[in-house]
């Protein structure tokens, strides 16, 4: 397998080992994570000593330009997302199956790459305490703007832009999916064209977070203006958006296929290559992996959850090759903390009403005392993933140690025995007036029916009855669907979950202390990234106090204690930690996967081989 991208045989062991095929860019342009945390904290009296992470990737050395291409020429580039993305706003899907879609065509100030950097996209550079764009008592931040960019109708990208997308996004009957990450915002002001300034509650330590990554796509005021609040979800813009990026869409099928065209007036010199984009959705992951490395009908497949042996097979045809780089997320087992079976304010799966089986924390202990997480990890993803006792993986320094998970049938039993969880007439437990009788969701796909399998007969060993759906993968992440995970009306589900380079927002998925706002739910569109609708007060006092945080000491601390809380009390559970898998036709060349964006967050640079 080929770790990182064509040309770079590396291990994905670690982040920094990735190597960069993009050439030279200005120190001055970019800031490793751990170099502007550091600057974020000073004016705080926090030694830099105290930082926390990797050590920062070294600065590349600048180099002269070269010559600038002519934008174009490199024929179709055909992707495969065999979960076919349903909506094209960035701010109303942070579905795995739509950001690949809409980074496509859409783009952020700034990004984070291989490297661990933070680079500018439409900001003109990053900020710093020492260029002033970062105030020294973490209360606001001031972006410069790149000029000369337009969005692909002609109109001109500018700072009021970015201030009407914090106006479209905090407005609550928006129902933004990316709300949770402006949380501490209090204004975004566009003071000049070119210069916008945020605003912060409070001081922060994560001064990155919006406008930047997956949450940070900017949207077009001049198209969007009327479209702010209950009107959002029905907005034309959503099946065909317009944005900034190397390509433009031409034609939106959702559920089925993406097509872009070149942007002519694109702001980065002599890109993108490829004319024309064609992002096919639908099928499985084994067919698409099929039509990159054995037939060679596509250039690139994406989340490759595949068996090993399968994709090796297939490797070997030699029309492509496997790519694989860290930060893939951990795959989890969803608890749902509620009753998918009692209606409460006009739905299943109330906040207000607890599950009657999983309220007991004994149930959640023994659930993970069944699960085979080492049989999972070694024969279905191999390479692309290891046991985990953890439910985030991607940041070891916020990764409390000592946490490990054990698969121990007779614990699993007597944990039950203890809460009178006793066998009825058919052998299956009853507890709290309920058989322990699941139903289990996951996304259609081979690795997960069989992850599904392997729970399921466990727990049968226990006396629990499990029933496994699989929801076709456009439905099951799709929000509005009655079988999504999002309105999880069953009891158990799963999902795949990265965490950003400050995890923050991350916690998100856990925090209740707003539940009208924080757990997905009718009546806020199932927007709420709580979709596990856990509730625990202690967990939301830790948010509080990292939320609130500037030391980098400190705050590791806390995510320390947040990680062990989730896995000591079972919130959800952490079963493999895994790599991103991708395919990659032997033709292309230019790409550099992240762990922090799409695979194709840097498609303008891609092209074929010479």
């Amino acid at each position: 397998m080929r770790a990182a991208a064509h040309g770079a045989e590396v291990s994905y062991s670690s982040l920094n080992e990735l190597t960069t095929r993009h050439g030279s860019t200005s120190p001055k342009s970019q800031l490793s994570r751990r170099d502007f945390l550091l600057r974020s904290s000073i004016g705080f009296g926090v030694a830099l000593a105290t930082a926390c992470g990797p050590a920062a990737p070294s600065q590349p050395a600048p180099t002269a330009a070269p010559a600038a291409a002519r934008a174009g020429g490199g024929g179709p580039l055909s992707l495969l997302w065999w979960q076919a993305p349903t909506i094209l706003n960035a701010h109303l899907s942070l579905a795995t199956k739509d950001v690949g879609a809409i980074r496509i065509y859409a783009e952020p100030l700034a990004d984070f790459n291989a490297q661990n950097q933070l680079v500018p996209v439409l900001s003109a550079e990053i900020p710093s305490v020492e260029n002033g764009g970062v105030a020294r008592d973490g209360t606001s931040v001031t972006w410069k703007l790149k000029q000369g960019v337009t969005w692909h109708d002609g109109q001109q990208f500018t700072a009021s832009d970015v201030a009407f997308t914090y106006r479209y996004l905090s407005e609550p009957t928006t129902s933004a999916t990316t709300l949770g990450y402006y949380q501490d915002v209090a204004s975004v002001d566009a003071i000049a064209p070119d210069t916008v300034k945020i605003t912060f509650k409070h001081p922060v330590a994560a001064w990155f977070n919006p406008f930047t990554g997956l949450p940070g796509q900017i949207l077009p005021e001049h198209v969007l203006k009327d479209a702010v609040g209950a009107a959002a979800k029905d907005a034309p813009f959503n099946l065909k958006p317009i944005g900034t990026g190397p390509y433009k869409v031409t034609d939106f099928k959702p559920g089925d296929m993406v097509m872009y065209a070149l942007n002519p007036e694109y702001h980065v010199s002599g890109k993108p290559f490829f004319d024309t984009v064609t992002l096919k959705g639908g099928g499985d992951a084994t067919s698409a992996a099929r039509a990159v490395l054995q037939t060679g009908e596509a250039d690139w497949a994406w989340n490759l959850q595949i068996e090993p042996g399968v994709l090796n097979a297939m490797q070997n045809a030699g029309r492509g090759e496997v790519v694989t780089w860290v930060g893939g997320g951990t795959e989890k087992l969803i608890i749902n903390h509620t009753d998918p079976e009692t209606q409460a304010d006009d739905q299943f799966s109330s906040y207000r009403v607890p599950h009657p089986h999983f309220k007991e924390l004994n149930v959640r202990q023994a659930l993970a005392y069944a699960i085979q997480r080492d049989v999972i990890a070694s024969q279905l993803y191999g390479p692309g993933g290891k046991q985990t006792a953890y439910t985030m993986n991607e940041n070891a320094q916020y990764m409390p140690p000592g946490l490990t998970w054990e698969y121990n049938l007779d614990k699993a039993r007597a944990l039950l025995d203890e809460v009178a969880a006793a066998p009825g007439p058919d052998g299956i437990r009853v507890l709290n007036g309920r058989r322990m009788s699941w139903l289990y969701s996951s996304s259609t796909n081979s690795v997960r029916q069989k992850e599904q399998e392997i729970i399921k007969a466990a727990l049968q060993q226990i006396g629990i009855e499990v029933e496994i759906k699989a929801v076709d993968a456009s439905a099951y992440f799709s929000a509005s669907n009655a079988d999504s995970f999002q309105q999880l009306k069953a009891d158990l589900g799963m999902e795949t979950n990265a965490a950003g380079v400050y995890p923050l927002l991350w916690y998100l998925r856990y925090l209740s202390a707003d539940p009208a706002q924080d757990i997905a739910q009718k009546d806020n569109n199932w927007s709420g990234r709580n979709i596990m609708r856990y509730q625990n007060p202690q967990l939301n006092d830790l948010y509080a106090q990292a939320a609130a945080e500037v030391d980098p000491t400190k705050y590791t601390q806390i995510f320390q204690h947040m990680q062990q809380l989730v896995v000591t009390d079972v919130a959800d559970i952490g079963l493999v930690a895994r790599n991103n898998v991708a395919a990659a036709s032997k033709r292309l060349t230019g790409y550099q996967p992240t762990p922090w964006a799409p695979d194709i967050w840097d498609i303008q640079n891609w092209r074929t081989a010479a």
